[in-house]
C-alpha cells in the first residue's frame, strides 16, 4: 500500500508521498511515488503514484519515452496540466488492460490512482487525483487536498487544519502529521517520506523539497510533539459528568 497527498494553497502546491511498497516479515522494499518534470523554465509538474507498481512505473516510463523523443503531446508542449491529467489516464487504462489480459492469474489487480499537480506559465497552478477508470478531479476551496492509497489515518488533522489561505510551512507540517499518523496505523505505509513545495509563479526550481527518512531528527522531533500534545488536549476535554450536569 502507500499514501500521498497533495494541497492547493493559495501561496501554491504542495505534495507528500510516503516510499514503501512491501512490508513482509522478511523484507521490506521502497521506491520513490514521487516524480518531478520540468522543462524550458515555464512549467513544473509533479506526479504521484498508488497502485500496482508495474501500472505506476510503466506509465511514467512513458511519459519519460515520449518526452526523450518529442512526441506529439508531451509534457513539455501540454498547454494545461488538464490535458496532462486526461493523458496519464489514458495511458493508465492502456496499461491496465494489457496487465490484466496477460497477467498470470487472470483478473488479477493492475489499478493504480494518480495525482498530478504543478504550474505552465501564463495559468494557475492546477491539481488533480486521476482514478483507475481514468477520469480525474481536482480541489476544492472546502476541500483543498487530495489523497490517494491509504488515505483514511491522515485525513482527520487535514480536514481540521487545511484551507486555502493556510501558510505553507504550516500546511506542510501539518501534511507530515498526517503521513506519520498513517505509518503508525498501517505498517504498508512507510519512509523516506518525500516533501516538495512549488510556490505559485515561480517555475525554475519548487521552492522546497525534503526527504526524510524514520530517524530523521526533524521527523522524531515532530512525532514526539505531536503525540504529547493530543494526549494532553485529550486530558483536557470536560469529563462526562460535565455533560450530563449541563443536561439536567
Amino acid at each position: 500500500m502507500t499514501y500521498c497527498l497533495a494541497l492547493k494553497l493559495d501561496e501554491g502546491l504542495a505534495f507528500c508521498s510516503d516510499s514503501r511498497t512491501n512490508a513482509g516479515p522478511d523484507r521490506v522494499s521502497t521506491y520513490s511515488k514521487m516524480h518531478r518534470f520540468s522543462s524550458r523554465d515555464d512549467r513544473q509538474i509533479v506526479i504521484l503514484t498508488a497502485g500496482n507498481l508495474g501500472t505506476t512505473q510503466a506509465v511514467i516510463s512513458t511519459l519519460e519515452r515520449d518526452l526523450k523523443h518529442d512526441a506529439a503531446f508531451n509534457l513539455s508542449n501540454a498547454v494545461y496540466v488538464s490535458d496532462v491529467a486526461d493523458y496519464i489516464g489514458e495511458l493508465s487504462v492502456k496499461t491496465q488492460r494489457k496487465y490484466a489480459s496477460t497477467g498470470p492469474e487472470a483478473g488479477f489487480n493492475a489499478t493504480a490512482t494518480f495525482i498530478v499537480g504543478g504550474q505552465i506559465k501564463g495559468n494557475d497552478p492546477e491539481l488533480y487525483l486521476i482514478y483507475p477508470e481514468g477520469n480525474h478531479i481536482t480541489t476544492s476551496d472546502k476541500h483543498p487536498f487530495l489523497q490517494i492509497g491509504e488515505i483514511k489515518y491522515g485525513k482527520p488533522i487535514l480536514d481540521r487544519i487545511v484551507r486555502r489561505h493556510t501558510e505553507n510551512e504550516t500546511a506542510m507540517r501539518c501534511m507530515l502529521v498526517s503521513m506519520d499518523s498513517t505509518m503508525r496505523s498501517n505498517a504498508t505505509v512507510g519512509p523516506p517520506i518525500e516533501l516538495l513545495f512549488l510556490k505559485r509563479d515561480e517555475l525554475k526550481q519548487p521552492a522546497y523539497y525534503r526527504s526524510f527518512e524514520d530517524n530523521d531528527e526533524y521527523l522524531l522531533a515532530l512525532r514526539k510533539s505531536w503525540d504529547e500534545k493530543i494526549r494532553q488536549g485529550f486530558s483536557d476535554l470536560p469529563p462526562l459528568d460535565y455533560a450530563a450536569g449541563a443536561g439536567g
